[in-house]
């Protein structure tokens, strides 16, 4: 079984494992297999065995058919239940023998459930984590992501989304995102490094190793294809590149993988428009790593179906039709180091199943923010994002302002985008476009001290 388990370990990291000569083969066994007893046998081998015959019978996952994705779904799933139970008292306690037809029966994973709690979920002993991450705790406590090797470097990398993933070798690829406690950024460095042998800039975001003014001067040198970063550094670098004298577009960056904020349709239009290339989103989370991500149509997210199983419960906790709104939660299909099982996100959205022109058959996802950042206003409430997509349709003003709620009346602060506009003008079509749009009646401060954030941009803020 170790030698079987090796053999796809190697295989679905890369290709050129394969040649892995017998000293280099040790390596890689021992790295994984830390133990010599079994409790370090891989977790989920029938899930790995029908990666392996999709791979053998050349199809791809993204393609296949609705009832194909549900069947492969349920045995992975069941799976995941099954380690669950076995491996983690909490677990067995609150799933007891139920399977996927009878999901809805176990209750939801809530944040406040694991928050704090390193080793509440965590199903594998502490020899065989590989990776710990955690959440950054402004609200509160941090929540500890435990990552054996085997989620890192078989799990996370065995489905493929090449129609959300288009890349190859020759991609060179700038990770904008912080390498510290966080997720993302070596996420994605293994995705790009192991499944497509591209070359990865390890840009981070502006802290003590990586200045913004190195980050452009990698990038004017090397000319990446791809950046993966969260909206507001994105326009962050533009304009640090444009006040130092670079012209973002000799950069000839393709593409822009936007993460870890909310951004709006007309947010990412004015980003195109400053990089010159396409920009798509992508949905994930620290607790649940890959969730959803849009594809080049840029018509809402395509659910990752071979790493999660995702569903929408209605205000009574129950699951509601494809096409109604509701509560998204995530139950993760390849994670042994810590399952996250039924896990409430707390955000809202909406899954259709819809052919898409892109090839992908995944159902489709439409994000719609948390009701609990709703801004309360006398007119009603708003999401942000509704509110930012009318606000930049405005040609005057930058891309940074803020929001600010007192006594549910709203005032925007905002920069002007040319010294020569008159801030008369500026306030007199803000104004217009939030009562013509949503009937708010707001004020406006022009103003050129917005704060430019390295790290997670707040734009909303509530005055008491």
């Amino acid at each position: 079984m170790r030698e079987v388990n090796i053999i796809i370990f190697c295989k679905n990291i890369n290709k050129w494992f394969l040649n892995l000569n017998k000293k280099g083969e040790d390596f890689m066994k021992k790295a994984y297999f830390k133990a010599e007893d079994n409790t370090n046998e891989i977790a989920f081998p029938t899930t790995l065995s029908y990666f392996e015959r999709l791979e053998k019978e050349d199809k791809n996952f993204e393609h296949n058919t609705s009832e194909e994705m549900l069947e492969y779904q349920k045995m992975a799933l069941n799976n995941v239940l099954d380690f669950a139970r076995k491996n983690n008292k909490f677990y067995r306690e609150r799933n007891q023998n139920l399977s996927f037809s009878e999901l809805n029966k176990i209750p939801l994973l809530l944040k406040k459930d694991i928050r704090g709690k390193k080793d509440l979920i965590k199903c594998v002993s502490n020899e065989k984590i590989g990776q710990l991450h955690l959440t950054s705790g402004t609200t509160g406590k941090p929540t500890y992501i435990a990552y054996t090797l085997a989620d890192q470097y078989i799990y996370d990398l065995l489905p493929q989304y090449n129609e959300l993933f288009p890349f190859e070798a020759r991609d060179i690829v700038g990770v904008a995102l912080p390498y510290e406690f966080a997720l993302p950024a070596l996420g994605f460095q293994r995705l790009f490094q192991f499944v497509f042998g591209s070359m990865v800039l390890s840009l981070g975001k502006g802290g003590y190793m990586a200045p913004v003014e190195k980050a452009l001067e990698l990038l004017k040198e090397y000319q990446p294809t791809v950046i993966t970063t969260t909206p507001s550094y994105a326009a962050l670098l533009y304009d640090e590149a444009i006040r130092l004298g670079f012209n973002p577009k000799e950069f000839q960056i393709k593409r822009f993988i936007l993460t870890g904020e909310g951004c709006s349709f007309t947010y990412r239009k004015q980003l195109e428009e400053r990089w010159n290339c396409k920009m798509t989103f992508f949905y994930g989370s620290t607790e649940i790593g890959l969730i959803a991500k849009e594809c080049i149509k840029q018509n809402g997210y395509h659910i990752c179906e071979g790493h999660v199983f995702v569903e929408i419960l209605g205000a009574n906790g129950e699951p509601v039709p494809n096409g109604e709104m509701g509560n998204i939660v995530v139950s993760t299909l390849l994670r042994e180091g810590m399952p996250m099982i039924r896990y409430n996100t707390e955000d809202i959205g909406i899954i259709t199943e819809e052919t898409c022109e892109c090839g992908c058959r995944m159902k489709k996802l439409f994000l719609f923010g948390r009701e609990s950042d709703q801004i309360c206003l006398k007119e009603g409430n708003f999401p942000p994002l509704v509110l930012e997509n009318v606000l930049l349709k405005s040609n005057y003003i930058t891309l940074w302002y803020q929001f600010v709620i007192e006594n549910q009346k709203l005032t925007i602060r905002c920069e002007k985008l040319f010294p020569n506009i008159s801030e008369n003008e500026i306030t007199m079509e803000l104004k217009k476009l939030f009562k013509d749009n949503f009937d708010i009646t707001c004020e406006i401060e022009i103003t050129d001290n917005i704060p430019k954030h390295k790290g997670k941009n707040q734009r909303v803020f509530y005055k008491k």
